[in-house]
């Protein structure tokens, strides 16, 4: 089992334009492919900024008010504005990217905190590889319940960590794993947990696991130790 990756859930046939290319150019492509941005790339394949749908649209309604707002709240992605109506007079510039290595959780983490829809993807050298978006994030949360509690029993409990197949009882109710019954070291049971968190679809997981052997290293306190009574004063010669 392998955690996925940017690459597992991307575009990797991405349609992209280069800066000289026209309004009507970009428009045409995103009606043709059924896509809402397109990056843009300079002449070695690495993106230099990135069109969208609502770059489009306040091109066409020439909003100025709009777009000088933008630009003091943001400077640092604010459009580039030239004459002409290309690709580089829309763009939205520089580019945020990805690599395709990267966990999904890496690349949501980055859209919610830059507040992005897609991210490019780039190899070591700066050149595009694919396009991810929010809706390829969240793409393996989609997994129906019974392929995600199959998963658990046969590749988690009973191919890596060879339990018996009555030892857990495994349900999955929207993504939410709950696992009963016991296993045979305590040491197992965050073991248990993690593998199961780790699969797509898993929203999270509740555990109410015993087990047989404490292997932890935790031991009990000793008892304390009681002086025997001597005798009573009363006694005494």
């Amino acid at each position: 089992m392998q955690l996925r990756t940017v690459e597992d859930v991307m575009t990797h046939d991405v349609v992209a334009v280069r800066p000289e290319t026209a309004f009507k150019v970009i428009v045409g492509l995103f009606h043709r492919h059924a896509i809402t941005a397109v990056p843009v790339v300079d002449s070695g394949y690495r993106p230099v900024g990135i069109v969208s749908e609502a770059d489009l649209i306040r091109e066409e309604a020439a909003l100025p008010d709009e777009d000088a707002s933008r630009s003091r709240r943001f400077p640092s992605h604010a459009p580039h504005r030239t004459d002409g109506g290309t690709a580089e007079s829309l763009m939205t510039s520089p580019v945020v990217t990805a690599r395709s290595g990267w966990s999904l959780v890496e690349a949501a983490r980055l859209m919610h905190r830059r507040k992005l829809k897609r991210l490019p993807v780039v190899d070591a050298s700066g050149r595009l590889t694919g396009i991810v978006s929010r809706s390829d994030l969240l793409s393996p949360f989609l997994r129906q319940d019974d392929d995600i509690r199959e998963e658990i029993e046969r590749e988690v409990l009973l191919d890596a960590l060879r339990l018996p197949a009555d030892a857990v009882h495994v349900t999955v109710d929207d993504g939410v794993v709950t696992l009963r019954g016991a296993v045979g070291r305590k040491s197992l049971v965050p073991v248990v947990e993690g593998m199961c968190r780790s699969l797509d679809g898993v929203v999270a997981v509740r555990q109410e696991l015993g087990h047989r052997i404490d292997d932890t290293g935790a031991t009990a306190a000793p008892p304390a130790v009681r002086a025997a009574p001597g005798p009573h004063p009363a006694a005494r010669p």
